[in-house]
């Protein structure tokens, strides 16, 4: 098995991979002040929760948007299924071609979302991430990764309003049942869930206009099931975007190390 470890800055997601098939999911907070030791307890609960002992990986690969706890990750995930994990970083050999100013600058997420549409759907092709960061982005029909664009994500929007506004409450994120809302509470939802979903519609029409019509737009991330369903425009969720697209690259670098 694979164990794959995708560290952003709201969530560590683990997927544990058996060849192609994903057999679970679980999530932990991400916490830069924790340590590697516990980390690994921690990981070791997870496994223990869905009865797989640690000796079932043969290895693991790490994909990090927060460089504090990558080393401490990395090390925790040694310690539990011990073998150095593949940590995707720049000069990582993805096979992904990178078509920005400095490609340097691609972040283990989103290359591994690029890696996970190529992999999974029809060609030329838009993501959609909703994490603390709302980000989107192309990879066309030849597989070339185009850059695209990131915006303060659906959270952090309405933890900023709510803490620089004393008078506005702090709400859930549930969409209201209209967009024109009587009630200070669901205008808020209304603001900061239907706005996302009408900047994303927005966004896919201008993506559209620069870069022609797309065959497929997925939506990933922890946000995404909150904010796609009231979307205009026809997206897909794809929860393991990423972590698929982190297994094959573990592959596609085990492959070329032979």
């Amino acid at each position: 098995m694979i164990l794959t470890v995708d560290v952003g800055n709201t969530n560590i997601t683990l997927g544990a991979y058996e060849g192609e098939a994903l057999q679970f999911i679980s999530r932990l907070a991400t916490d830069s002040s924790r340590t590697d030791d516990q980390y690994a307890i921690e990981l070791s609960e997870v496994l223990k929760l869905h009865h797989v002992s640690p000796e079932a990986f043969e290895s693991a690969v790490i994909g990090s948007v927060v460089p504090e706890l990558t080393g401490t990750l990395s090390s925790a995930v040694h310690k539990l299924v011990g073998a150095p994990p593949l940590v995707v970083g720049p000069e990582t050999e993805t096979g992904l071609r990178v078509l920005l100013e400095n490609p340097s600058q691609l972040g283990a997420d989103l290359a591994a979302g690029a890696i996970g549409l190529i992999g999974k759907y029809e060609l030329p092709a838009m993501a959609v991430d909703l994490g603390s960061a709302t980000k989107m982005y192309v990879v066309d029909a030849e597989g070339g990764y185009h850059g695209g664009m990131i915006a303060p994500g659906v959270r952090i929007s309405l933890d900023a309003l709510a803490s620089r506004c004393s008078q506005l409450p702090t709400v859930s994120l549930r969409a209201p049942g209209k967009a024109v809302c009587t009630e200070t509470v669901e205008a808020i939802q209304s603001g900061v869930i239907l706005g996302t979903a009408s900047m994303i519609d927005g966004m896919i029409d201008r993506f559209t206009e620069e870069m022609g019509e797309m065959k497929t737009v997925v939506a990933t991330g922890g946000l995404a099931a909150c904010v796609i369903p009231h979307c205009r425009r026809k997206i897909l969720l794809d929860e393991n975007l990423i972590l698929d697209g982190l297994r094959v690259i573990y592959e596609a670098c085990k492959n070329k190390s032979r």
